[in-house]
């Protein structure tokens, strides 16, 4: 008799969830597969925090993520970060090299508005990422004039309140 091929695996793969609630006050609760994770100490989860929770939850890239967002107002977004593969052991980690090699590194612009809802979400267009608005509703946007050459003018948009706000950058 030939050999026999063992039985594949019945366990079913799977990639863990990650639950971000969002609360009115800007603060955000996380879960991985229904088990809190907590910030890291003396502070806590916000938006901005976001790549934080992504490094941590998906052990440093090496397993990929759901990720679901509850928003205040009952939407849900739901993504998947895939696990990134390490660099070969002979090569150089991106991490050790400068972001930026000039010797003068351009100020950045500074973009201010107003009419925001406390803690929200702030979507900076041409979508250079995303910013929370302060206590009073202001948003406050830095932006890299060097990251982002032929940008004049950008758009901040309140994700909850629906505000609009264009501004040329200085």
């Amino acid at each position: 008799m030939g050999m026999k091929t063992p039985p594949a695996s019945s366990a079913p793969v799977t990639i863990p969830l990650v639950v971000l609630t969002v609360h009115r006050n800007g603060t955000i609760t996380v879960t991985r597969d229904g088990t809190m994770l907590p910030p890291p100490a003396h502070s806590t989860w916000r938006r901005s925090s976001l790549p934080e929770i992504i490094e941590h939850a998906s052990e440093r890239r090496a397993v990929p993520v759901w990720v679901e967002v509850h928003e205040t107002d009952g939407t849900c977004f739901t993504d998947l970060f895939p696990a990134q593969p390490e660099p070969a052991r002979h090569e150089k980690s991106p991490a050790s090299k400068p972001r930026h090699s000039t010797p003068n590194p351009t100020p950045l612009a500074e973009v201010l508005a107003e009419g925001f809802i406390p803690g929200e979400d702030i979507a900076i267009a041409r979508v250079t990422g995303h910013i929370d608005a302060g206590k009073d509703g202001t948003a406050r946007a830095l932006i890299d004039p060097a990251e982002y050459p032929g940008v004049s003018e950008v758009v901040l948009v309140g994700r909850v309140s629906g505000t609009l706000a264009v501004r040329r950058l200085p």
